[in-house]
């Protein structure tokens, strides 16, 4: 999977496909496609689009890029279409107060979205997706080993000798997550 690693290209291209793949069966089903699609980057990132768009057969929806410039000043801002060289609006034109909104009001979601993601992440507890862990099994685990990754990491004789878990379960326990 390409948003396995920490790599903004990678996470993107998935993000796309995934984006991408609702539009056409939304297409399939009726629904209009965009006008536009804008992002928030320069021509690496156009090029990403162009590339799983292509992959995917959608030809008919306009693509371009915005970036901000060198010192990342609102402004400055450079907008890149396929085959075309970059260019910028004058920085009093309505229509680059407008697209720039459009961006950051994106960043802002995007980053929203991030932050509720790992904040879930960081309160979630990996045994809590164990079919057949319920709260008490859960208390007696972290009693007996200190934190879910000392669980993860028991081995099976181990998870046998916790109360309440039967051989069945820690077998379970076990292979879930050396699965």
């Amino acid at each position: 999977d390409d948003a396995a690693t920490n790599d903004d290209f990678g996470m993107m291209k998935a993000m796309l496909r995934r984006r991408f793949s609702r539009l056409q069966k939304e297409r399939d089903d009726g629904a209009p496609v965009p006008d536009l699609v804008l992002i928030d980057g320069g021509k690496g990132q156009l090029s990403v689009v162009l590339e799983v768009a292509e992959e995917l057969g959608i030809t008919d929806v306009p693509i371009a890029a915005i970036a901000k410039g060198p010192e990342r000043d609102a402004g400055r801002e450079a907008f890149y279409l396929p085959g075309k060289a970059p260019f910028k609006l004058p920085q009093k034109d309505p229509v680059l107060y407008y697209l720039q909104r459009l961006r950051d009001e994106a960043h802002r979601f995007a980053i929203g979205g991030h932050r509720a993601k790992r904040k879930k992440q960081m309160t979630e507890n990996p045994l809590d997706g164990i079919p057949g862990i319920g709260p008490s099994r859960k208390k007696a685990l972290l009693a007996h080993f200190g934190s879910a990754k000392a669980v993860r990491n028991a081995a099976l004789a181990d998870l046998e000798a916790v109360d309440g878990v039967s051989k069945a379960m820690a077998k379970k326990i076990h292979d879930w997550f050396q699965s």
